[in-house]
């Protein structure tokens, strides 16, 4: 009972100068009775309207988990927490190029994309990759490179640009 009948019913148990518990116990059911005969309103649909719910630790966890829609691109890819997701090319995954898909973040396992229920499997590539020692040195190689080609630019002769004037057989004062 809440609001508006236990107000009503406050103002019953003072008119009946009732004062005690078991008293009160022994009007509620009356109370009930006549109050519900007064404000009861029948539904509208007789049937029972709600759902299932599966009782299984999955569902569970889905629920408990942090979901997002993100939108596939043409090349089957999607950016989720600085990275890049690349979905694997199978029947169900070729034709999701414009669709948007379901990203369910666990905090105890990986990422499981998955579109209409189906499982689509991926591989990440992270932006926040180091770069070896190796690849660092081979980069100085090709600055070396790119060094030597810049100064063998420079020797060559500038062509002269000519100006409207020049062209035009006007001379130059």
């Amino acid at each position: 009972m809440n609001r508006t009948p236990q107000d009503r019913l406050v103002k019953e148990l003072r008119l009946a100068d009732i004062s005690d518990i078991e008293a009160a116990n022994d009007l509620l059911s009356a109370f009930m009775q006549r109050f519900n005969e007064r404000f009861a309103v029948p539904p509208t649909n007789d049937g029972d309207l709600h759902r299932p719910v599966p009782n299984t630790a999955r569902r569970l966890e889905d629920i408990l988990c942090h979901q997002e829609k993100r939108h596939i691109g043409a090349q089957l890819t999607f950016h989720y927490d600085r990275k890049q997701v690349i979905l694997e090319k199978t029947e169900v995954a070729k034709g999701l190029a414009g669709e948007y898909v379901d990203v369910f973040d666990f905090a105890d396992r990986p990422l499981e994309v998955r579109w209409n229920g189906h499982i689509l499997p991926y591989h990440i590539c992270s932006k926040d990759q180091r770069v070896s020692h190796i690849a660092i040195a081979e980069n100085k190689r090709l600055g070396h490179a790119l060094a030597l080609v810049k100064a063998q630019q420079a020797v060559r002769f500038e062509a002269k640009v000519k100006t409207n004037s020049d062209k035009g057989g006007y001379p130059r004062d």
